[in-house]
């Protein structure tokens, strides 16, 4: 790091107000590239406050220097960015705009497709258009919430047809299109394709950026509870642990704690206090986190660890029609519900419970014998075979 990024990003303003009068009027870009380049190392009330010295030194006269700082691109300074332009915007600006819309790099493209979020310039919809489908996320989130903005429904209507393909990236590429589109009444839909999807970890972590967790729970509590399930299984290997503040889950797992416990909410704490067991017992899942994070892990795991006797409770999910059939089973020591599943119609729900069986050390050549009678799928026969 660089004398003039410490300073910048330092707690003496005798150091940080000249680089930052400097960084702005100068401009300085090689600081900014800088700076952004760190964005992963610095922590963000650091990147606040950077933001913050920045926007203090902008002003009508020098605010057209923060368009050479488009090619480096940072959620962290986007807003601050976006909104100085739109807040200065002319015609002359909006042309500019337009044209590193067109021609610009990525970076500097995702910079505009935010602006046009604010300035809705019609000119710009082909190119958003053609930038919405990038592989670059950044780019692509911001060209889709920008044409929602302007109330195209094109991308809505191409990503509800991509969760009726039967390629599963191409459903999880059109879950996370709708969720940057925002429209919450792609929701049913969505959480329809989870339901029967092998990415459904996946999935359901893009859910929570579309509508709430809470509020998801209060107006349909099985699919809440079951996308929040879903998450859990993916954390720490699909989701990040930073994310256990955007997914609220310490006051959710509050919320069930301290509300009357039913199978499925006894179904996920346990679930989850397995999963926190493990994060915070493995190093190299919480190695590298910031203080904050690490914290955070810890105290759910402190809040998970205040409850016990879950198990009786769970044996309700034990059903060939719960959507927490597989978790329950994970947690189970009855054996004899297990048994009763080997009649399903759900050849994977019969597979689980034989390795359920296996696990409990209580599975016999008759229960393999009845889970064969009930089971076509040659690949689970062979599993089934070779347990």
């Amino acid at each position: 790091m660089s004398d003039k990024l410490k300073m910048l990003t330092g707690k003496n303003p005798k150091d940080f107000e000249p680089i930052a009068y400097n960084l702005v009027n100068i401009p300085d870009v090689d600081l900014f590239s800088e700076l952004v380049n760190k964005d992963d190392f610095l922590f963000d009330f650091v990147k606040q406050n950077v933001a913050s010295r920045i926007e203090k030194n902008i002003n009508k006269t020098n605010y057209l220097n923060l368009i050479k700082f488009l090619k480096y691109y940072s959620p962290s300074y986007e807003d601050l960015i976006v909104s100085t332009l739109a807040k200065y915007a002319d015609e002359d600006l909006t042309d500019t705009m337009l044209d590193i819309l067109e021609n610009g790099t990525e970076d500097e493209k995702t910079y505009c497709a935010q602006y046009f979020s604010r300035i809705q310039d019609p000119l710009a919809l082909d190119s958003l258009r053609e930038n919405a489908y990038s592989q670059n996320s950044y780019l692509s989130t911001n060209c889709i919430s920008t044409l929602a903005a302007f109330g195209d429904r094109e991308i809505y209507n191409n990503s509800i047809e991509k969760l009726q393909s039967e390629d599963e990236f191409e459903q999880l590429e059109g879950v996370k299109y709708l969720v940057s589109y925002g429209d919450k009444n792609a929701l049913p839909q969505i959480i329809n394709t989870i339901k029967t999807s092998s990415m459904a970890e996946n999935m359901a972590a893009e859910v929570p950026y579309l509508c709430n967790l809470f509020e998801l729970i209060q107006t349909n509590k099985d699919d809440g509870l079951y996308v929040l399930n879903l998450i859990i299984n993916g954390f720490g290997e699909i989701s990040s642990l930073s994310q256990v503040f955007d997914f609220q889950m310490y006051e959710i797992f509050e919320h069930l704690i301290n509300t009357t416990l039913t199978p499925q909410s006894a179904t996920i704490l346990i679930n989850a206090k397995d999963k926190f067991n493990t994060l915070t017992e493995n190093d190299e899942y919480m190695y590298d986190e910031p203080k904050d994070v690490k914290q955070e892990i810890l105290d759910i795991k402190k809040l998970l660890t205040s409850i016990d006797k879950l198990e009786p409770l769970i044996e309700k999910e034990l059903d060939e029609n719960s959507l927490f059939v597989y978790t329950a089973l994970d947690y189970t020591n009855n054996t004899s519900i297990v048994r009763e599943l080997l009649n399903s119609q759900n050849q994977t729900i019969v597979l689980k419970a034989i390795e359920t069986l296996k696990k409990l050390n209580n599975l016999t050549q008759e229960d393999k014998n009845n889970a064969l009678k009930n089971t076509t799928n040659e690949n689970i026969k062979n599993i089934i075979n070779a347990i």
